[in-house]
């Protein structure tokens, strides 16, 4: 019938060289605007000389409308000239897009564009109107049934047109009820829990997931489908699927029919094809056995399990076919696992794309998998760990492909997509301990893309000024020992602010040092360094009011650094106070140990795997007092779901002198009364006056945002006379955290966390006591914010003490060095 209408119309338009047959002297062309003549000459069939006649007129038209650049053309003759008289489409000028925000703008003009519509273009209403029927049928498949698309043309000068797209999206249909029938195993409640979609009653309710889409339908209906096969009902079928929408294009209900079947169990379990491996070893990956209830889950995972072995020993195209045979009439299935390994392959190259600044022998040293070597999966896997790790790539894809001409060769392309590594920052902090924070930092983590680190940095905040210089070479040795060294000076300042919750002093402090590390395994890492440190300390024997009873008995108070004569000292002539103190320059001469396990998925935010590391380090013999510290640090993650995690962690940390040099931090427990009337009595854990173990500028402190949570910073463990802590030889710490995404907000670096901590600071080893654990519990929110990470916990001391410092609220936020 077209074929007929198309026909009929060139006959039309041909009519007037219709009873004319004539040699063409000359072609001329009427009516062209942009197009040239010589394009017109290209697309007709005919040329001067030729012998014009009703076929040729016909097929000249049917040319010239099938290049879409006319609207009319019409054939006439003067004299034997050919006269082609053409009425142009016009071109579109301009392309405006308004009322859209599901579909976007971007996204919307490349596809006009690969339909011919875009600016400087022939325009062509038919395409258009295809347009305006495309995008709502894109709208109705996002569950936007109310959405209208009115496409409107403009007509301008020089027969150009603009178009305006105007769309309105209204609002996406919710779904109003969920209702599956013919279940009779399986409460509904409980088959949708692994839906995408959720009705207006769900629980989870801030994800949007009660918008309907036509794609999660299709999700779910297969999460049903799964959820029956993976408890044995083969014979389960969806029967028919109703999806109606009220009038007002608001609500839409959906029903999904379902039959059963019957529970169906394994009869038996056969290997077959060419096993290659003993069949004991491959029987160990199937986790289906003859009795069980069958579930498609399992058997493709032991389909898996039995691929992936034989690619990690080369085969890297095997197939595992798993063959179930049905008896319905026993309700029983036999499972046969037919095995094609294929021709065992070795990599022959490995080539890398996408890293412009990164050189290919850092991401090389990476690599598990080599060149000439088996082809192996796991090796892969781990390759891809390790790359994703160094923190120089965005993501890290890995495609493998045959070699032409060969059957047992592969080649391997490393794409990398390149994130900044290097950084200078300026930063601005506050911490309720610190105050505000000014850092001003340089770091390069692949400096000159070699791999290497370097770092300079400079922070200053109420009690801290320091400075530092690092340089950490990763691979030293082709065979990944590392080597560096640091640079520090800092000045710590706590006189007088007793905000502080530890003991005034302050100190300077130099230090250098140069460490190596050593890969035992892929997950094993041993580090050993060695330093030197001076520091000079300040150190006032009382720093405080005089007892609100002047004519209290003060004794006069003693106090000893080694190498110092004691230091008597009494009360000024003002009465405020003691403004006497002792001054000591402290050298340290350091070796430290430290061995480390890290499974963990990510670092900054991991969900699954473990860290284990143990610390230890010994000020040696020479240095002004000798000690030694051990430190062990524990964290294990488990994945809940796509998205929530478990975490538990644990601290040890424990330290003591080895010189048997007690040293005098004030007199001899005071009565209470004589401290009461200036500051609150201290009866809580118990209150040091000798520096009998860890040097007490080695202490460990206890509490604050990032560490036993719901206390303030700095706050537990032993006091001095005054209640201001001054830590201790030992501490310990764990916490139970359950990780989640904040509501409403899809971004990996923003979660929140439900928590539970636990532990404090001790004098010593002997002074451990449980009576003494604080705990709390709440709710922390971590932001990876423009300005560096913000941290901010809610959080309610479940365990404490009188006079214990408590916090509900505590935040920190700011890029520190």
């Amino acid at each position: 019938m077209n074929k007929l209408c198309l026909l009929l119309l060139l006959s039309v338009l041909a009519a007037p060289l219709a009873a004319d047959t004539f040699r063409i002297d000359d072609i001329r062309v009427d009516g062209l605007q942009r197009i040239s003549e010589g394009n017109v000459f290209s697309f007709i069939p005919v040329e001067v000389g030729d012998t014009m006649n009703p076929a040729m007129s016909r097929a000249t038209i049917r040319d010239l409308f099938r290049t879409g650049f006319f609207d009319d053309i019409t054939l006439t003759r003067e004299g034997n000239v050919l006269v082609i008289t053409v009425e142009e489409r016009p071109a579109i000028s301009d392309i405006a897009i308004a009322g859209n925000r599901q579909i976007k703008t971007e996204d919307l003009m490349p596809a006009l564009a690969g339909i011919g519509i875009s600016e400087g273009e022939i325009f062509n209403q038919l395409e258009l109107d295809r347009v305006q029927q495309e995008l709502v049928r894109q709208y109705h498949s996002r569950g936007h049934y109310a959405a209208e698309v009115d496409a409107r043309v403009t007509r301008l000068a020089r027969n150009r047109v603009n178009l305006s797209i105007f769309i309105d999206e209204g609002k996406q249909a919710r779904i109003r009820h969920i209702n599956i029938v013919g279940n009779e195993s399986f409460d509904e409640d409980e088959l949708r829990d692994d839906f995408e979609s959720h009705d207006r009653r769900s629980l989870y309710f801030w994800r949007d997931n009660h918008r309907y889409t036509r794609e999660k339908l299709s999700g779910d209906l297969e999460s049903l489908r799964s959820y029956y096969l993976d408890r044995g009902y083969i014979d389960f079928a969806i029967e028919s699927t109703q999806v109606s929408i009220s009038p007002d294009k608001q609500d839409i209900y959906i029903t999904a029919n379902v039959r059963e079947g019957e529970v169906y169990r394994i009869s038996d379990v056969q290997l077959t094809g060419e096993l290659i491996l003993p069949e004991e070893t491959l029987r160990r990956l199937i986790r289906v056995e003859p009795g069980d209830t069958f579930s498609r889950r399992d058997m493709e995972s032991s389909m898996e399990g039995i691929t992936a072995l034989l690619s990690n020993i080369g085969y890297a195209f095997a197939n595992v076919n798993p063959m179930p045979r049905v008896d319905r009439d026993t309700r029983e299935v036999s499972l046969t696992f037919f095995i094609e390994p294929g021709k065992r392959v070795y990599v022959r190259r490995i080539n890398f794309t996408g890293n412009t600044q990164t050189k290919d022998e850092v991401l090389r040293r990476e690599m598990r998998q080599f060149e000439g070597a088996w082809f192996s999966q796991l090796a892969l896997d781990r390759s891809r760990q390790r790359l994703e790790r160094l923190g120089y790539f965005d993501n890290v894809n890995f495609e493998t492909t045959p070699v032409d001409g060969s059957d047992d060769q592969v080649d391997i392309m490393v794409s990398v997509e390149e994130q900044p590594s290097g950084s200078f920052q300026v930063g601005l902090g506050y911490s309720q301990f610190q105050g505000i924070i000014l850092s001003v930092a340089v770091e390069q983590d692949n400096f000159l893309g070699s791999g290497r680190k370097v770092g300079f940095s400079v922070q200053r905040s109420r009690i801290l000024t320091q400075a530092g210089f690092s340089y950490t070479n990763p691979y030293f040795t082709d065979d990944g020992v590392s080597a560096g060294y640091f640079l520090r000076y800092s000045e710590f300042d706590t006189l007088g602010r007793s905000s502080n919750n530890i003991a005034s002093f302050s100190t300077s402090q130099a230090a250098a040092g140069l460490n190596f590390g050593f890969p035992v395994t892929e997950l094993d890492f041993l580090r050993f360094g060695a330093s030197a440190q001076r520091v000079d300390i300040n150190l006032p024997g009382f720093f405080g009011p005089p007892p609100e009873n002047p004519d209290a008995p003060i004794e006069e108070w003693i106090l000893q650094i080694p190498g110092d004569r004691p230091l008597g000292i009494s009360l000024d002539e003002d009465g405020d106070g003691l403004l006497s103190s002792s001054e000591r320059r402290i050298t340290t001469f350091r070796l430290d140990g430290t061995w480390s396990r890290d499974s963990r998925n990510h670092y900054l935010n991991p969900t699954r795997g473990s860290l284990n590391r143990l610390t230890a380090e010994v000020a040696l013999p020479g240095s002004t007092r000798e000690f030694f510290k051990l430190s062990y640090r524990f964290r294990k993650y488990w994945p809940i779901g796509d998205t929530w995690a478990l975490g538990l962690r644990g601290d040890l940390s424990y330290g003591d002198a080895y010189d048997n040099y007690d040293a005098e931090l004030g007199i001899e427990p005071i009565d209470p009364e004589i401290v009461e009337g200036n500051r609150r009595t201290c009866l809580i854990d118990e209150v040091v006056t000798f520096d009998a173990g860890l040097p007490f500028y080695e202490h460990y402190y206890g509490g604050g945002v990032s560490d036993i949570r719901g206390f303030d910073d700095n706050s537990l463990g032993p006091k001095d006379q005054f209640c201001r802590s001054v830590g201790g030889d030992l501490k310990v710490a764990a916490g139970l955290e359950l990780a989640f995404p904040l509501p409403f907000v899809e971004s990996s670096g923003t979660r929140l966390a439900l928590f539970i901590d636990a532990g404090n600071v001790y004098r010593d080893w002997d002074s451990f006591d449980t009576d003494l654990i604080r705990a709390s519990a709440g709710i922390a929110l971590t932001w990876r914010a423009p300005v560096g990470p913000i941290i901010i916990n809610l959080a309610r001391p479940i365990r404490k003490l009188d006079g214990d410092d408590t916090q509900s609220l505590q935040f920190t936020f700011g890029q520190f060095f």
